[in-house]
């Protein structure tokens, strides 16, 4: 590996963050968030590839093949900076210098030629042998329990086979952030959340609905408790989550609010010892098969107050099969009044196995401990929340990633294997070259992933997994839908998983934060620093 190609890449990626630094303050200074949408979405995005291309740098430095993923990579990220100036120069303006530099760059490494050559080299992960090991572990848990039955839950819309929910929480992959004095396995160090992110990856490549999604809940109503909780709480709920005991499901959103959280209107009323909860929410993945769910909740109805209305609850429920539920509740404290929660499961195109709910929620009381935080909780649940949706997004970057590898997989073994017009699907460029950026875009995002990760591990890296997120769940799309593209009629056929992945990967820019809601209100927001 010859040093002046990693100099070159630098000097290329310096341009490259430059780039954005000077896109930031041309925003700030000739345009605003609120009038000028489309242009803080196309920055935040370009900040995202531009962030994902500097965790790229430490992985070409690794070795040669290492460097040639990076250096395709790196080659998207210049083409999409070059591209997106034309016409926009009041805000994406690159100078004459930057310009040759990276034209010169893109003539080598965006060139068919280069990028056919990568087409079945993705290259390693370039983790230590602890993770590796517990790569292994997990992909072969995939490969033996997953791949076997995913195709057959998605065409039926099946749930989680509790088998699969027992041997996971036996193999600790409930609890793999959580700290070690509650009954997890984080010892506190900046390698917490690798694990997690490695396990995630691994799983997803079985199945996003009844494997890396699984260990998605726990996580995020985890980090909400360690964020707010009582020490009670914590002692109460996250041994229980870690060993897989009980299971839950994410109660935030509404019909009517989808991602504008701080206007929701479910509202919880303190009633004797305890509260009384009336609302409906929507979209609660796994609600049926949950013993808890953590909901957010109006506890003041000064609807002025926005997120600093809000409290989280954790309120315990009975388990259910199936696409509905529903039960009562004669408890005391309603004066008689028969409290319900009813769930139905909404059909959805992917993402099946775990089904998504609209729950309705009656005068269902809860006592005072099932407020997060007690009464220092009281208004304190959008925070609370956040916290542990922020670790969720990190691990949907994860979750992305392993259905990238899974159809980058497929779709290299079916052109190796598949002839068109006398030769090997392989064989034709045009099938590299999208193998090859393929590989590129799927390692820049693990990468970016194993980062965050990183960063999160010490109380940091907020934005930054809101910028992975975005990035990645993007990516998804396009490599699954090319990966199906390569199958050809086949990659339309249900008998082919390669359409399971395409109509999975859809839900990645829906979920844990719209694409669109994350690029402004988050994402955009925080770059400009707008308050």
């Amino acid at each position: 590996m010859d040093s002046s190609d990693i100099a070159e890449l630098e000097g290329v990626v310096s341009i490259c963050a430059s780039f954005v630094d000077r896109s930031i303050r041309n925003f700030k200074e000739h345009l605003s968030l609120d009038n000028d949408q489309a242009i803080a979405y196309d920055l935040a995005h370009i900040a995202s590839s531009v962030q994902a291309a500097n965790s790229a740098l430490n992985y070409a430095r690794k070795g040669s093949l290492h460097l040639r993923l990076t250096q395709a990579y790196v080659g998207d990220v210049a083409h999409q900076i070059v591209s997106s100036s034309l016409g926009r120069e009041y805000v994406f303006a690159i100078d004459a210098y930057e310009y040759d530099t990276l034209h010169q760059f893109l003539s080598k490494y965006r060139a068919p030629s280069f990028l056919a050559s990568i087409a079945d080299t993705p290259g390693d992960r370039g983790l230590d042998g602890e993770f590796e090991l517990l790569q292994d572990t997990f992909r072969r848990f995939a490969e033996q329990r997953l791949l076997p039955i995913a195709d057959d839950v998605h065409r039926h819309n099946l749930d989680v086979p509790e088998g699969i929910i027992s041997e996971l929480g036996e193999m600790g992959a409930f609890g793999l952030s959580i700290p070690e004095e509650y009954g997890g396995f984080a010892s506190g160090g900046g390698n917490d959340y690798l694990a997690m992110v490695v396990a995630t990856e691994e799983l997803s490549r079985g199945s996003l609905g009844i494997g890396g999604s699984l260990i998605t809940r726990p996580e995020i109503l985890a980090r909400a408790l360690l964020r707010g909780g009582t020490e009670e709480q914590k002692k109460r709920w996250l041994p229980r989550l870690a060993s897989g005991e009980i299971m839950n499901a994410v109660a935030v959103t509404e019909p009517d609010f989808g991602s504008d959280v701080a206007n929701i209107t479910t509202s919880a009323t303190s009633e004797g010892a305890g509260w009384l909860i009336n609302g409906v929410k929507t979209w609660c993945t796994f609600a049926g098969r949950a013993d808890v769910l953590m909901l957010l909740a109006r506890t003041d109805p000064d609807r002025s107050k926005t997120h600093r209305g809000l409290s989280l609850f954790v309120i315990e429920k009975e388990r259910f099969s199936g696409h509905e539920f529903s039960f009562e509740s004669h408890h005391s404290s309603t004066n008689g009044v028969v409290g319900k929660i009813e769930g139905r499961a909404i059909d959805t195109l992917g993402y099946r196995g775990m089904h998504s709910y609209e729950v309705s929620i009656q005068n269902w009381w809860v006592p005072d401990e099932s407020l997060v935080g007690g009464d220092e909780g009281l208004g304190k649940g959008f925070y609370f929340q956040m916290e542990g949706f922020g670790n969720g997004r990190i691990q949907t970057a994860a979750r992305a990633v392993g259905v990238m590898q899974a159809a980058y997989e497929l779709a290299l073994t079916y052109a190796k294997q598949r002839k068109v017009f006398g030769q090997y699907i392989f064989d034709y460029q045009l099938t590299r070259v999208k193998l090859g950026r393929m590989a590129a875009h799927i390692q820049a995002a693990r990468q970016l992933s194993y980062d965050v990760g990183s960063m999160m591990a010490k109380g940091e890296g907020v934005l930054e997994a809101s910028m992975v997120k975005a990035y990645v769940c993007k990516a998804a799309e396009w490599v699954t839908r090319e990966a199906m593209q390569i199958h050809g009629g086949m990659g339309y056929a249900e008998e082919y998983t390669v359409s399971r992945l395409f109509v999975d990967a859809r839900v990645l820019s829906i979920f844990e934060g719209a694409d669109e809601t994350l690029a402004l209100k988050v994402i955009a927001k925080k770059l400009l620093d707008v308050t």
